[in-house]
């Protein structure tokens, strides 16, 4: 595993294209402001990369146009040095779309309504009785993943483009304080104290969200139970369409990530629908940034890097 996640090769390629989609972002975009069932989507504004010497991290300055194609609106650069190892299960694929709520107002469903969850393990179906919303699941190893981005409106929480049919597509983009369940004033741009343990978050009851090291599990585990050659892992959890510029993924394990792109509260809000699948864990790095896992549709590899905490992301909720 070492030798997958310390290519020199594969640093100095990402380095190249870090270079050249700085330059499209400058030359296409000017400035901005701040800054894992196949489905179908277009459009885009894409990512740009570069280097940290020990890491692939994952950082947001500026999000560029939705209409500017060829650029790239976040800094990533690599970290797969602690990747842990997971057990194995039989790749498969699946298909399905989920439906929402639109905009980024708070959810019309009261703490009074049921706050639980009824997982088939026999169906692999999670239902989320607070909104009745029903979910695919996956097992990867020894760990069960919601095979769809969460779609549970709450504040903070928005549709691409501010558009419910983004939501039906994608699910809803979270600030990562909504993502913990918090406000942000307890936790955006901020350091604040989680309980140890499990983080439920915005997750159904009996689901929470995935650490750094539960994200890295998956990782491992996608690695030694497809025995897939090195920089290819990140094309066996992408769907198989809704990519652009022929990057669509096998979905091998039917973990079916969808390039939801993202959310910031820059001068070009929403950026890189069809480009990027970015994925929040409860894991904080140091005070204003989180660590993430991304996947690209240019790269083929899984990114385990940090964002900011204000950016808007998807969430993949993880069995307890």
């Amino acid at each position: 595993m070492s030798n997958l996640f310390s290519r020199s090769s594969l640093r100095a390629n990402i380095v190249t294209v870090a270079m050249a989609c700085l330059l499209l972002v400058l030359v296409a975009c000017g400035d901005g402001d701040g800054s894992l069932a196949p489905r179908e989507s277009e459009d885009s504004s894409s990512l740009r990369h570069s280097e940290d010497s020990s890491s692939l991290r994952h950082s947001e300055d500026s999000s560029s146009s939705r209409h500017c194609e060829d650029c790239k609106d976040e800094a990533i650069s690599s970290n797969k040095d602690d990747v842990k190892s997971s057990s194995s299960v039989t790749p498969k694929s699946s298909d399905s779309e989920t439906s929402v709520s639109s905009s980024s107002t708070k959810s019309s469903y009261s703490s009074a309504k049921a706050d639980g969850s009824e997982y088939d393990s026999t169906a692999n179906t999670l239902k989320d009785l607070r909104n009745g919303q029903t979910y695919r699941t996956v097992k990867i190893g020894n760990q069960v993943w919601m095979a769809e981005n969460l779609n549970f409106e709450t504040d903070n929480s928005f549709c691409y483009n501010d558009s419910a049919e983004y939501c039906e597509k994608y699910g809803r983009l979270y600030t990562w304080a909504a993502a913990v369940g918090k406000s942000e004033r307890e936790c955006g741009d901020i350091s604040c104290t989680l309980p140890l343990g499990y983080i439920r978050g915005v997750c159904p009851s009996g689901w929470h969200l995935p650490s750094k090291e539960e994200w890295e599990t998956l990782h491992s585990a996608v690695v030694s139970i497809a025995d897939s050659k090195p920089s290819t892992e990140g094309a066996l959890l992408k769907s198989t369409s809704g990519w652009n510029r022929s990057g669509n993924g096998t979905d091998a394990f039917g973990f079916s990530a969808l390039p939801a792109g993202s959310r910031n509260d820059g001068r070009y809000r929403y950026a890189g629908e069809g480009d990027c699948a970015v994925f929040w864990s409860s894991t904080q790095d140091g005070l204003y940034q989180v660590r993430t896992m991304s996947l690209l549709y240019d790269l083929d590899i899984i990114l385990v890097g940090h964002s900011n905490k204000y950016m808007g992301y998807s969430v993949r909720c993880l069995k307890n």
